[in-house]
């Protein structure tokens, strides 16, 4: 067989929540990673029984059974970069960073996932200190929005300098990049701030989309970061090509109507054939 011919898709594994309405969670991850060329994986850390009004219950997945999705990809198909999720309970979060130890995980987004569109909180409050000494320091990126950023904080935040200020806050407790998203600020314009511990701010801003379909929007960012980090963007690069992503979705869905609520995006308007790369030796 001639090994100069075989080649391999880029990977992604989302380690996050199955929403049953399809939106968000695994779910628009795997629809993002497949839009842009990439072979998506999962391990699911909850069952969510949810629709575009809300989440009905939570079903947490055990940690052994956690352990063992997140084995059993990796050991077999490998990843070339992973986006975290929704996890609920400290020993879940604890799961999760020693599977990143134990298999050298790289490009890690980590999208702190505590309040759904709906506004249910999905997180045990003693997670939380937990999630911030056990992931902030190994993800390369945190993506958190404005409620989950206030909760970090323990302040509200209401000004474009209140998110510079929180991220700073979030990069000194050990995040290593923060994209804090404003899309919750009042406005015509969306402003979200990426800041790296190195760096000074970058400013991010655009016409907001009138659209009551922004179900899943946040778990649709962080997973095409991760699926451009495997593409081979940088980090700068990722950020600002998920976010043309995201907005050319919700502008494509802005019209469809799926559910009496909160509707999804529309993941596919231009989906990407699966990329190859040489299979490494």
């Amino acid at each position: 067989m001639n090994m100069e011919r075989i080649h391999q898709y880029p990977r992604v594994l989302s380690i996050a929540g199955s929403d049953s309405g399809g939106g968000a969670g695994v779910q628009a991850d795997l629809k993002t990673f497949a839009a842009l060329g990439c072979f998506g994986m999962t391990a699911i850390t909850a069952l969510t029984a949810q629709n575009t009004c809300g989440v009905r219950a939570i079903h947490p997945v055990p940690p052994d059974m956690l352990r063992a999705q997140i084995d059993a990809v990796l050991e077999d198909i490998g990843a070339d970069a992973v986006k975290i999720g929704m996890l609920h309970s400290p020993e879940i979060v604890r799961t999760v960073a020693q599977a990143i130890d134990r298999h050298q995980l790289q490009r890690v987004v980590f999208d702190p996932v505590m309040v759904a569109t709906s506004g249910a909180k999905l997180i045990d409050d003693p997670a939380i200190a937990v999630l911030v000494a056990e992931l902030f320091p190994r993800a390369a990126l945190i993506t958190p929005n404005l409620d989950e950023a206030a909760l970090l904080v323990g302040r509200p935040l209401t000004s474009a300098q209140d998110m510079v200020q929180a991220a700073a806050e979030l990069i000194a407790r050990g995040a290593r990049a923060v994209l804090l998203k404003g899309g919750h600020l009042a406005g015509d314009t969306v402003i979200d701030v990426l800041l790296e511990a190195s760096g000074e701010p970058l400013w991010l801003q655009a016409p907001r989309i009138t659209t009551a379909n922004t179900h899943g929007t946040g778990c649709t960012l962080s997973s095409a970061i991760a699926a451009h980090l495997a593409l081979g963007a940088t980090l700068t690069q990722a950020v600002q090509q998920a976010r043309e992503f995201v907005r050319q979705a919700l502008q494509a869905g802005a019209s469809v109507k799926t559910g009496q609520c909160d509707g999804p995006l529309n993941h596919g308007f231009a989906p990407l054939p699966m990329q190859l790369r040489p299979l490494s030796p």
